[in-house]
């Protein structure tokens, strides 16, 4: 059935334009391979460690660069998810199996020398507690030199590719995580 005489008003028309501008971002979202949709942060699917280790050992922290989301287990088989900052590029960004081999409250931060490189006016050293501190009030040292899982007291980093290369979580939840994390915790970047 066909309706004559359609009234236009303000409403409909801002209503209809709105719409009509929104279309693009919904068609762009595009669906992955899995069925999960690129933009939508509520795809994220926890991952079962088992598909990555043998055993918990002291314990096991994976983080996923692709959903910015870190799973923590403990010992005991106790799991949290946090949201993370990842690297922001993927030349940034290292993959693969580590461990923890040292923790660090309120630790200095130096610039590596390829920070330094692209950014020259950069402090050469910023001590622990600093405000500018971009470890924030934790960090996780993994066995890959320069490579971090740590804090930041920049909140708008958190679910992000703001990083330099390390992981970065709000200071409370890394404050947490440090806290159940011992030495020796397996760790897997995907």
């Amino acid at each position: 059935m066909v309706q004559k005489n359609v009234k236009w008003t303000r409403r409909a028309a801002l209503i209809g334009g709105g719409s009509f501008l929104a279309a693009p971002a919904i068609v762009n979202a595009q669906d992955l391979q899995d069925g999960s949709s690129e933009r939508n942060i509520a795809s994220f699917a926890p991952h079962d460690w088992r598909d990555h280790f043998d055993s918990l050992g002291k314990g096991i922290i994976i983080s996923d660069t692709i959903t910015r989301a870190l799973q923590h287990w403990t010992a005991d088989g106790e799991m949290r998810i946090y949201p993370t900052s990842v690297p922001m590029t993927e030349e940034l960004t290292r993959r693969g199996y580590t461990t923890v081999v040292e923790k660090r409250e309120n630790p200095t931060w130096r610039p590596t020398p390829s920070m330094l490189e692209r950014n020259p006016e950069w402090p050469r050293v910023v001590p622990g507690g600093d405000p500018i501190n971009p470890l924030g009030s934790r960090a996780l040292y993994l066995s890959w030199t320069y490579y971090r899982i740590h804090g930041t007291a920049d909140t708008r980093k958190i679910g992000r590719r703001s990083s330099n290369g390390c992981i970065g979580l709000y200071n409370e939840q890394i404050e947490e995580v440090y806290d159940r994390t011992p030495v020796g915790t397996q760790v897997k970047l995907i």
